[in-house]
């Protein structure tokens, strides 16, 4: 018998069978399982199975690819609908922020320890470096990010930088906008780069911190290292943060193709690539709080104790979140 009538004949004697299958998958994907009755909840591990065996008969027998085709499809469907876990968009967001998320940050505390040295090291090389010699503070802070903050500006300038309110020609939301994309990409420069053995992100996460330590140099010089402190933590902690677990997410990749184990270096930085990729969605988030309460807590609140305390209870509530000793469910 001609192959294209073999396949014809095969097709209508169990086509029925599958376009069952498909319609019952098909509805439940499009809404969920629980818009199948019980009925169709029995019938579709029956189904599976004989489209099962009609893949294996249409392999065995040379069928045309397109019919196999469309039995691997199809098959691979059912197979997920019948023994993967089903779970609503809402129980995987509910799951990521109870569960994966801190317990990512919790398997990377040494990475983000070491990127919190870096980060203070920086921050001190810089300050003393600009504090002996404040010619020194461009080469940490490009004029343009600096804004007029800089070792030429008066006493009166640089407080007025910190308490003034909000200029009507850069509204809130740009700004807030302009600085989350600014240290979403630092971050994620961070993260990317540290395949490289680790070295781009150390890097970047120091200069990062000298950054920090040239303006708490030129302010302090003025006495207003407090208000200054003020100014950058209210957004500061949950910044800083998360550019660190970027940048611990960076380190432990590198570490993983500098040191694989057992593994080949391939396999190491894709296991920890998985691991972090979990902390930097996370980070994204992070990031997103931290641009709004830059752009708009930080330019609203003008009080440095009210700044302060924003910066103290976001602290306690990250680190409570991600460290709290907890048991993780099976």
């Amino acid at each position: 018998m001609d192959q294209s009538l073999r396949s014809l004949r095969f097709r209508l004697e169990r086509e029925a069978t599958w376009e069952r299958l498909e319609q019952l998958l098909h509805q439940a994907e499009r809404r969920s399982a629980q818009a199948l009755s019980d009925e169709d909840m029995l019938a579709i591990p029956a189904l599976y199975r004989a489209t099962l065996s009609s893949l294996s008969v249409a392999r065995a027998t040379s069928l045309d690819q397109a019919l196999v085709d469309y039995l691997e499809a199809l098959s691979a469907r059912a197979y997920f609908f019948v023994y993967g876990a089903r779970t609503t968009l809402a129980e995987r967001v509910l799951d990521f922020f109870v569960r994966s998320w801190p317990r990512a940050v919790q398997a990377m505390w040494r990475e983000t320890l070491a990127a919190a040295l870096v980060t203070g090291a920086g921050l001190a090389a810089a300050y003393f470096l600009v504090r002996s010699d404040p010619s020194y503070f461009f080469s940490f802070v490009p004029e343009s990010l600096a804004g007029g903050r800089d070792p030429t500006a008066t006493t009166e300038a640089l407080r007025a930088t910190l308490y003034a309110a909000n200029d009507s020609r850069t509204p809130l939301g740009v700004f807030a906008a302009f600085l989350f994309t600014h240290n979403a990409q630092i971050s994620l420069f961070a993260f990317a780069l540290g395949i490289a053995f680790c070295l781009p992100s150390v890097l970047l996460i120091a200069y990062n911190g000298c950054t920090l330590g040239a303006m708490l140099a030129v302010f302090d010089a003025r006495g207003l290292a407090f208000p200054f402190a003020g100014w950058i933590l209210v957004h500061g902690v949950t910044e800083l943060f998360a550019i660190m677990l970027a940048g611990a997410a960076g380190i432990r990749i590198g570490w993983a193709v500098a040191f694989p184990g057992t593994y080949s270096r391939l396999q190491a930085a894709e296991r920890s690539g998985r691991e972090g990729g979990v902390a930097m969605l996370g980070v994204v988030i992070m990031l997103f709080v931290a641009g709004i309460l830059e752009g708009f807590a930080r330019q609203l609140v003008l009080q440095d104790g009210v700044r302060l305390a924003i910066a103290a209870a976001s602290a306690l509530v990250w680190f409570s979140y991600f460290y709290f000793p907890r048991r993780w469910s099976a």
